[in-house]
């Protein structure tokens, strides 16, 4: 007797919100421009068919249809998309909107409460004793293992420079890889894995099994572990903990059997030893206990993942653009020359600094390819753009790879061309048209850390190889992933130079 009544308690409350939403959100945010709504799949009705290697290029439709603003629907979730520097900086420079969007809640069995989806308290605790580990004093301690891992890398392609295309992606994510596991977790990646592959491998899976899943709202937990899909992340989510936990395996037994004194003071002479990021990590779990066992395997995935992948992509797509410049191409290498002053690599600092040319080959490169060419926020106050409301509990959807490409800011966008990070081209130039690293609050905490790397490895390449591409970038077909992907790889041709005594 009691079920029907029941019913309709759970009806009515459910009409309530129902009312609510469409009263406080939808009629508000459908003022704002955008594609027709339909109940439960939102917006998402434009993508039906539409086969994964098409959808970068249907987005594209999309946003050239209804551009620099406009409303989608995640089924009833509403998204707002920003794609003008002025809209991007009400957002970006916000300390009130700063919670990640809905795309990371999927991310959360793999990354946990790390400092990428981390929200609140535990958030600004874990960026307060992270941001130390970034220093400039231990990033000056990195060039030495930067310049060894560069030379390894170059080593590692010299079996291919035999006048043939490969793909230069998997090399540069096994080499970056190694650096990140050297650097930030204290472990050469020859003692955790002898399948380096395998791992990127999981890791590219992972994030599209998380993409797949954005793009299907109707597929609510727990029904999608009960899909092929389900299944595969939950395989694949076992082996990326496993490859972490062995990680602190080894760490733990390296700490064991090192002694406070040695870990932080050299013997006798009063010299500090760097700690790596994952020493850091343990120490603020052993004496403060602000660290759970599982935040410290969130926060060592959320660097692995961060500080690979990322990299490895860029490195290719700038070997990619050299390959198709040769002009430019030859500038660097004898900036790098005369840098160098006959050495096979930078191995200092000051030398790093000294490459001027190659940072503006790498920012022009990441203005193209941005570390993620969208990010999102929840917006958890109304926000005012130009003529429109944004109601709190809007997805703020801010398009970095379409504000880098904005002609109005980079004559000619879709032109590789270094030139623009010269001094005197950066002059009067919006703060927030460029932003690959995010900005305000919640920017990369490594953005140094990796255009050092980056510097560094380019540099290594440079130096040894004479680099062709296989097609030109208007040959290129993209990939919506996490980072902009070549549908095919980046193929390219490598000649041995002749180096310099």
């Amino acid at each position: 007797m009691l079920v029907l009544p029941l019913f309709f308690v759970v009806l009515l409350w459910y009409l309530i919100i129902c009312i609510k939403w469409k009263k406080n959100i939808f009629d508000v945010l459908e003022k704002i421009p955008g594609p027709k709504w339909y109940p439960f799949i939102g917006t998402y009705h434009l993508f039906r068919g539409v086969s994964r290697e098409e959808i970068f290029y249907k987005f594209g439709e999309v946003v050239g249809q209804y551009a620099p603003l406009f409303r989608s629907w995640n089924g009833s979730v509403g998204e707002v998309h920003l794609m003008k520097p002025d809209h991007l900086q009400i957002v970006l420079k916000s300390s009130v909107h700063i919670i990640k969007g809905p795309l990371y809640k999927y991310l959360f069995p793999w990354l946990g409460e790390g400092v990428f989806i981390s929200e609140g308290a535990k958030w600004f605790l874990q960026r307060k004793f992270l941001t130390s580990s970034f220093h400039f004093k231990i990033l000056d301690s990195f060039t030495e293992t930067f310049a060894d891992k560069g030379l390894s890398f170059v080593k590692k392609l010299e079996s291919k420079a035999n006048g043939t295309y490969f793909d230069i992606v998997p090399d540069s994510a096994v080499c970056t890889l190694g650096v990140i596991c050297e650097l930030a977790m204290g472990v050469p990646l020859e003692q955790i894995t002898d399948n380096p592959l395998r791992h990127i491998k999981n890791v590219y899976e992972m994030t599209e099994l998380v993409i797949w899943r954005y793009w299907n709202p109707l597929v609510k937990d727990p029904f999608f572990y009960l899909l092929p899909q389900g299944r595969r992340y939950t395989k694949i989510l076992k082996e990326l903990d496993d490859f972490s936990n062995k990680v602190i395996q080894i760490k733990r037994t390296q700490r064991l059997n090192t002694s406070k004194r040695d870990s932080m003071v050299g013997a006798e002479s009063g010299k500090k030893n760097n700690l790596s990021f994952l020493d850091i990590i343990m120490d603020a779990k052993e004496k403060y206990g602000t660290v759970t066992n599982s935040d410290l395997r969130g926060l060592m995935n959320t660097f692995l993942l961060a500080g690979y992948e990322t990299t490895a992509i860029t490195i290719s797509w700038a070997i990619f653009h050299l390959g198709n410049s040769p002009e430019i191409q030859q500038k660097a290498y004898e900036e790098l020359q005369r840098v160098v002053k006959g050495k096979r690599v930078p191995t200092t600092m000051e030398e790093l600094h000294q490459l001027k040319f190659l940072e503006c080959i790498i920012k022009e490169t990441l203005r193209l390819y941005p570390v993620l060419p969208l990010i999102t926020r929840e917006l958890t106050e109304d926000i005012q753009i130009e003529n429109y409301t944004v109601p709190a509990g809007t997805q703020a959807v801010l398009h970095l790879f379409g504000v880098q490409r904005d002609p109005e800011h980079f004559p000619e966008p879709n032109k590789f061309d270094p030139d623009r990070f010269l001094p005197e081209n950066l002059k009067d130039r919006h703060p927030f048209c460029y932003v690959p690293f995010s900005a305000g609050p919640r920017n990369c905490l490594g953005m140094r850390f990796a255009l050092l790397e980056l510097k560094a490895l380019l540099a290594s390449v440079i130096s040894h190889y004479k680099i062709t591409s296989m097609v030109t970038p208007e040959e290129i077909k993209f990939f919506a992933h996490v980072m902009i992907r070549s549908q095919n790889g980046i193929h390219v041709k490598i000649e041995k130079r002749d180096l310099v005594a």
